[in-house]
C-alpha cells in the first residue's frame, strides 16, 4: 500500500484535495514540504524537519 500524503502544517491527508501543494524545501532543497488549501489559505506556517527552515515568511 503507498504512503499517504499529508499536510506538513496540519497533517490531514491530502490526496486528492484540489489546491494542495508540493515543493522541497526553499532553504536545504531536500525535504519536501506538503501544503493543503486550507493551510495555504490561512498562512499557517511549517517547519522543514530537516533544516528548520520555518515559512511562509
Amino acid at each position: 500500500m503507498a504512503q499517504e500524503i499529508t499536510c506538513t502544517s496540519c497533517n490531514v491527508r491530502i490526496t486528492n484535495m484540489p489546491g494542495s501543494v508540493r515543493f522541497k524545501c526553499p532553504k536545504c532543497g531536500e525535504t519536501e514540504i506538503v501544503r493543503c488549501s486550507h493551510c495555504r489559505k490561512i498562512v499557517a506556517k511549517y517547519i522543514c524537519p530537516n533544516c528548520s527552515f520555518s515559512g511562509p515568511n
